[in-house]
């Protein structure tokens, strides 16, 4: 019987699903699990139902997080258990997850379901969101009586709070799982998807689109626009290997090249009074880059705007682009003031997609870079700029700018049609990248997901010794394994992804990444780092891209590198996919091909 109507939702149920998700490595199924959930859930909270099941309270551009320090959490555990801290602590030492340590603790404490209190997911929400909008004087108590409080429940609901509040909640649930899901509860037909994806690219906002759709139905969801302070999912473009190549995609097309910069792409939502900035995964970044806020609002001719940029990290002396990394030191949440003078930074502005409340996605390129020009006409300002471009129709052209590009500092070039329209989320060849490093052997640097570690030896003993990497299979929603990675890496950065990957480790391969590989830890796919290779090659054991080319075999990349680059502007979901790695294999394979010598006669 459906649910639908029934006004309140237990929190034991979403216990009982999150339960069934942490025991499955079956994609499908937690598939299944979500979407009879769903059916259980009223509609007027199943927003908030879905922002739980992300491990989040609201979406990600609105930038609310819990922000409970550990030993508050410890507290808050004596405080509801009545367990001294020290004895909590020995139990976390074991356990390794505070979530786990309550659940032990109340476990021994025999607080069952007898003696509960029967607690709703409307109520459990509202207290999670009061813990995180707890600021100012008193606050720290206040977190404390109200996580404590919540933890008075049974020892397996206690834990999922507890996992919730420390963002230690690992469901195996993506967004486009949580699509699949939505469109078979509401719709009752997986076919219906595109529809959600194109709803949520222009909302950013998987909380609402499952609102409108439960109580508004499908319909609904074709009317959401774009709407400031939102931002949009970014359009995407695939790689070539040469200008020849990137010529040929575009099919006779007119085309603009750009220089492509090796910075943050960020969104820039411009109003009457204030300018928010957003990263490639829609988290609020206006903090760590004021003077660029204050510059666009000040010099952007325009009420509304939302625009698409770089910003870049610049040497102040000789005004030549610096590395991505550089970028890193500017995320920080004290210091700004030094930071803005010891690591400048310029935006380049490269697309526009909203003014004065008109959706201009729909516009061909050429004319929205027009209306880039016309709001930014007599800029001079060294903070803000517009990305470099050149209409261009041969080869010699391509390689020539590519050549200036590349001694300005940048990556390469961006290769545009002028006629393409602005597709929210979509990747495709209306937009093309062609970098310096796709002259090499293997076409291009790697960005990986690391989903496994083996244990480290001699020098590395009590660090990792290699990662287990995956690209990502966009068809499946699956990360396939390509490589494990042991070179490249500092005593630096071994300390880093030794202290940082504990966050994410589980204690079982991970229900969406496939590999042949056995390896001694298992993460959660969120880290993405890049690498460089020589080649690849076919492998019995990895599986990205699994009988693409040969039965039974996938590729791999052979020797590769850390380049010492972390993406943490990248998404899991936005890392190398396993179509460009089989696309890359057969490019390398005709560039062999083509060079290999003719026999003697």
């Amino acid at each position: 019987m459906s649910c639908f109507n029934q006004r309140v939702l237990d929190f034991s149920i979403i216990v009982d699903t999150f339960e069934q998700m942490e025991r499955t490595s079956s994609r499908l199924a937690l598939t299944d699990y979500l979407v009879s959930l769903l059916r259980k859930t009223p509609t007027d909270i199943i927003d908030r139902v879905i922002y739980l099941i992300q491990g989040k309270l609201h979406p990600d551009y609105e930038g609310v997080e819990l922000g409970l320090a550990e030993k508050l959490a410890i507290r808050a555990i004596s405080l509801s258990t009545g367990l001294d801290v020290k004895s909590i602590e020995q139990i976390y030492r074991n356990t390794g997850d505070l979530g786990d340590t309550v659940g032990e603790v109340t476990k021994s404490k025999n607080q069952t379901t007898l003696f509960a209190e029967k607690m709703t997911v409307e109520r459990v929400y509202l207290t999670l969101d009061k813990i995180a909008h707890s600021a100012g004087a008193g606050s720290q108590d206040a977190k404390l009586r109200l996580v404590s409080s919540l933890l008075t429940l049974t020892s397996r609901e206690s834990r999922y709070i507890m996992k919730f509040i420390m963002g230690t909640l690992r469901l195996g649930i993506a967004d486009y799982t949580v699509i699949d899901a939505l469109a078979l509860a509401f719709t009752g037909d997986k076919s219906n998807r595109p529809i959600l994806e194109n709803a949520y690219n222009v909302s950013s906002d998987l909380g609402t689109v499952a609102k409108l759709l439960a109580i508004k139905g499908l319909e609904s969801l074709r009317l959401l626009e774009i709407t400031l302070y939102k931002p949009v999912r970014p359009m995407l473009a695939e790689r070539v290997r040469s200008a020849e190549e990137a010529l040929e995609r575009m099919e006779g097309q007119s085309i603009a090249a750009e220089y492509k910069l090796d910075g943050e792409r960020i969104q820039v939502h411009k109003g009457k009074e204030k300018v928010e900035l957003f990263s490639r995964r829609l988290e609020k970044i206006t903090h760590h880059y004021p003077e660029v806020a204050e510059s666009i609002q000040k010099l952007i001719k325009t009420n509304e705007t939302i625009l698409e940029a770089e910003v870049v990290a610049i040497n102040a002396q000789t005004d030549e682009f610096l590395p991505f990394q550089e970028l890193m030191h500017r995320r920080r949440k004290y210091g700004i003031k030094e930071a803005i003078e010891e690591y400048p930074v310029v935006i380049n502005i490269f697309d526009i997609l909203y003014i004065d409340g008109e959706d201009k996605t729909s516009f061909p390129y050429f004319q929205r870079r027009k209306l880039i020009e016309k709001a930014t006409k007599g800029l001079k300002n060294e903070k803000v700029r517009l990305v470099p471009q050149a209409i261009v129709k041969k080869t010699e052209d391509l390689e020539k700018l590519m050549a200036v590009a590349i001694e300005h500092g940048c990556e390469g070039l961006m290769i545009k049609q002028l006629l393409s329209s602005y597709r929210a989320g979509a990747r495709g060849f209306a937009w093309i990248k062609l970098k310096r490093e796709y002259r090499s052997t293997l076409a291009d640097t790697l960005d990986l997901i690391i989903v496994g570690a083996l244990y480290g030896r001699g020098r590395r003993v009590g660090k990792y010794g290699a990662l287990l990497l995956a690209a990502y299979d966009s068809e499946a929603d699956m990360f396939r394994s390509t490589c494990k990675v042991g070179t490249g890496f500092t005593d630096l950065h071994l300390e880093h992804f030794y202290k940082n990957l504990k966050d994410t480790r589980i204690s079982h391969r991970h229900p969406r990444v496939d590999t042949g590989m056995q390896m001694d830890l298992w993460f959660e796919p969120q880290i993405v780092i890049e690498v460089s290779a020589s080649e690849i090659t076919l492998s019995p054991s990895h599986t990205a891209g699994i009988n693409s080319i040969r039965e039974n075999y996938g590729l791999a990349l052979r020797f590769p590198k850390f380049t010492g680059k972390i993406r943490d502007d990248k998404n899991p979901e936005d890392a190398t996919k396993v179509e460009e790695l089989i696309s890359m294999y057969k490019r390398q394979m005709r560039s062999i091909k083509n060079t290999r010598p003719l026999p003697k006669s």
